[in-house]
């Protein structure tokens, strides 16, 4: 049967595929449209099959507030390569996907790949993507937030998006585009300290008075080395002793006794450390994990005399960021 280049153009335009591709659909479904949707469909599926094993660790991460600014979301549509990111076809698919996130309101990255768009699930419409581009695809997070106001932020490159949810609306926007760049360059872990679970604030005071104790025997250490003639950094591990021997740069007497010093100085510095001292030193250490990764307590980079909070509370009495999505190809 002769294939028409209206028949083609047509087949093209509900597909996305290529001329190509939807000639040899079309001839080998006989003319019939569904029949060869469905074949570019299966190619797409056989392609995804074929390349399950593959990483997918290029695409595009997006991000876009509702029109009421009361609602945001984030997305990441993966591929193989860092040409492919850049695809018209590729971006469009995001972009639609994104605007369909936005007006469902999809509970969750299921739910989202559930939905129909275009005639078909998300999830099919991936597919067949990838069966017209010939990479790996997938949508592999979504994530949503709301508020009084949210704020969204795509990095150049759109490698990296986030949403920052407020709990105010009618203050100046550019405040709040300004906080969601601040998520993207600072990455925190958690709005404030109440938002971080308490067997993470366990964890973190565990390591940081570990690492302190860690510290106050070494210096207890270094010092009866330095007392003795040896400079530490010649003996801090067993090899550099060696090599150091080697060359010339300590004795083998100086090795010999730096081995008891490190052994005899670490066991009765351990045995007399001052526990106040260590949690004044691991809770200072605390203090500035917090400061580091909770949004609200981070040094604005808009104006580094204040907390984002500060900047917030300046900004309009009483603005709190209530919650933020960051995602990132990178991370």
């Amino acid at each position: 049967m002769a294939i028409s280049a209206q028949d083609v153009k047509k087949l093209r335009d509900l597909t996305n595929a290529g001329m190509m591709d939807c000639k040899k659909a079309l001839t080998e479904a006989n003319g019939d449209f569904d029949a060869a949707m469905d074949l570019i469909r299966k190619r797409g599926q056989m392609i995804a099959s074929k390349r399950a094993d593959r990483e997918a660790t290029e695409g595009i991460v997006l991000a876009k507030e509702s029109d009421d600014k009361k609602h945001g979301a984030v997305i990441m549509l993966n591929c193989e390569t860092d040409f492919v990111a850049t695809n018209d076809k590729f971006v469009a698919l995001a972009n639609k996907i994104l605007d369909l996130a936005i007006s469902s309101r999809a509970a969750d990255l299921e739910a989202l790949k559930a939905l129909q768009l275009d005639g078909d699930t998300v999830a099919n419409k991936v597919t067949e993507l990838s069966g017209i581009i010939g990479e790996k695809l997938e949508l592999s997070q979504y994530e949503q937030v709301d508020g009084e106001y949210v704020s969204a932020y795509v990095h150049a490159g759109s490698r990296l998006a986030t949403a920052v949810a407020f709990n105010q609306s009618g203050f100046d926007a550019q405040v709040g585009k300004e906080v969601a760049m601040q998520v993207a360059a600072m990455s925190p872990v958690a709005v404030d300290q109440a938002s971080i679970p308490q067997e993470t604030i366990d964890h973190e005071l565990k390591v940081a008075i570990e690492k302190t104790k860690e510290e106050m025997v070494k210096k207890a250490v270094d010092a009866a080395l330095q007392k003795a003639g040896i400079n530490p950094a010649h003996v801090d591990t067993e090899e550099h002793i060696e090599s150091n021997t080697g060359k010339g740069w300590i004795t083998a007497e100086q090795a010999k006794q730096a081995r008891e010093i490190k052994v005899t100085e670490a066991e009765k510095a351990a045995a007399n450390l001052k526990d106040q001292m260590i949690q004044n030193i691991a809770q200072g250490r605390l203090k500035k994990y917090f400061k580091e990764s909770c949004l609200m307590e981070q040094e604005s980079l808009v104006n580094n005399k204040q907390t984002v909070g500060q900047y917030l509370e300046a900004a309009n009495k009483g603005l709190k960021a209530t919650k933020f999505i960051r995602l990132s190809l990178n991370a």
